[in-house]
């Protein structure tokens, strides 16, 4: 049985392009918002909460939170791809980086341009990921993988997100207008750019419109 998902055999390097540039994204963008300081998305919440509560910078945080998420999926049967091990390490540290180069700001006028433009490429950087098709975020694998035992999707995913956004407010992390935006914008962006940016296979090409596969370009991932 092989621990993970086997990669691909088409479009190999695209792909990993793909990838690479989509969880490097997604890491400026969460460090874009947590400059802006107007509010985060739920699980940077918790890790800049746990980073104010214990020490460590957040991106080491998300790092450890990944590493914990992705043990969870064990029980659940789940095995991850070469993306999702990407994703717990390379997001954490491009958080990192981010916050390096980009010093605090208090000015409303810079804060709310950082706060949209990190939540815009947040939702091109999750449909570049997604779709690079080399496994799923250890996150979005733990909902589903709960999802798969025969609960609501959106139920579990909400329960999961209400619950982390919770913990991380109770630890000092920051929830505002920018929490706001992102729960109300992140799904239509994802609706854009996934299947915008999902590398397909000739089989999908081909595929006539009522299969499975065609229908994967239909689907809003929230």
């Amino acid at each position: 049985m092989h621990l993970i998902e086997p990669v691909p055999t088409d479009r190999r390097p695209a792909r990993f392009v793909l990838l690479l540039a989509g969880l490097v994204a997604y890491g400026v963008s969460v460090g874009l918002m947590l400059r802006a300081g107007l509010g985060l998305m739920p699980w940077s919440v918790l890790d800049q909460g746990l980073s104010e509560t214990f020490g460590l910078e957040v991106g080491t945080w998300s790092i450890i939170m990944g590493v914990v998420v992705l043990l969870l999926w064990i029980p659940l049967r789940r095995r991850p791809g070469v993306g999702t091990l990407g994703n717990v390490v390379l997001v954490g540290l491009t958080i990192n980086a981010t916050l390096v180069v980009l010093p605090e700001t208090h000015t409303l006028g810079v804060q709310v341009p950082l706060l949209l433009a990190g939540v815009v490429l947040n939702g091109v950087a999750t449909g570049a990921y997604i779709g690079a098709g080399l496994g799923a975020g250890p996150r979005d694998g733990l909902t589903t993988g709960i999802a798969a035992r025969g609960y609501s999707l959106r139920l579990v995913r909400t329960s999961i997100e209400v619950a982390v956004l919770g913990i991380g407010w109770l630890l000092g992390g920051t929830v505002g207008v920018g929490t706001l935006l992102y729960a109300v914008a992140i799904g239509p962006l994802m609706h854009r750019t996934v299947p915008a940016l999902r590398l397909r296979t000739g089989a999908d090409r081909t595929a006539p419109s009522g299969s499975v596969a065609a229908a994967c370009d239909r689907i809003t991932p929230r």
